[in-house]
């Protein structure tokens, strides 16, 4: 059982490390050739968005919508991705199936 509670308290510390990686992960990513421009956390939080001013107008609206929501999606998985590469960085060291 001794090394069932060491593995117990490592998984522990893996997983308060991945936490607060996450929790300090900033991805910034864009769309439209850099017109719409979009950084998020780890948590997915949008943390800022710009917008490049050439593209504001009544006559640019659908497009503009659609650069901002390919932005974010963007920015999500690229989130994802990250958090799955440093998880499994993390875990291939323990020797766990499936990890």
């Amino acid at each position: 059982m001794p090394n069932l509670n060491k593995l117990m308290k490592e998984a522990q510390k893996m997983q308060e490390k991945i936490q607060e990686e996450i929790k300090n992960l900033v991805i910034e990513t864009s769309s439209g050739g850099g017109m719409v421009t979009v950084k998020m956390s780890g948590e997915k939080k949008v943390l800022s968005l710009k917008i490049d001013p050439s593209i504001i107008s009544k006559e640019e609206k659908d497009m503009l919508e659609d650069l901002i929501v390919a932005a974010l999606n963007e920015a999500g998985e690229r989130v994802d991705e990250e958090i799955e590469s440093k998880v499994g960085k993390m875990t291939s060291g323990l020797g766990l199936p499936g990890f």
